[in-house]
């Protein structure tokens, strides 16, 4: 099994559609008002918007983004005019992050795990896994 995509909601997918093309991703299906699907840059995932009449309640929706040049790649957006929650910082989990908001309220965390994010040191083992 491989993850293909995922679909975040969105209100007003006019407003969404820019910014997710300016943060990198290359549209490739849009069916206004109510769709619109991403390829990413690196991969085959692709990434989806739905309309929506309501944003979920609670925490909500949180998409990360794995980025080998974090750093840089932050620099790029914010002098495009992207603005972050936090800038690139070490996390215990083991991986650099940044995290911003998409016109939605949708959380992006843009990050770089490297050999972590399948391999870090608390892995399981294939005996403990069922």
């Amino acid at each position: 099994m491989n993850l293909n995509q995922i679909t975040v909601p969105s209100l007003d997918l006019s407003k969404s559609i820019p910014f997710y093309q300016e943060l990198g991703l290359k549209l490739i299906v849009q069916l206004q008002p109510h769709y619109a699907r991403f390829e990413c840059p690196v991969g085959q995932a692709t990434f989806s918007l739905q309309q929506v009449e309501k944003r979920p309640e609670g925490d909500g929706i949180h998409v990360y983004f794995e980025c080998e040049h974090l750093d840089a790649y932050v620099d790029q957006l914010i002098s495009k005019g992207f603005q972050f929650e936090e800038l690139p910082t070490d996390k215990p989990w083991l991986w650099r992050e940044a995290r911003l908001k998409d016109p939605d309220g949708n959380q992006l965390i843009l990050y770089y795990a490297g050999h972590n994010r399948l391999n870090p040191p608390w892995r399981l083992s294939d005996s403990e896994t069922i």
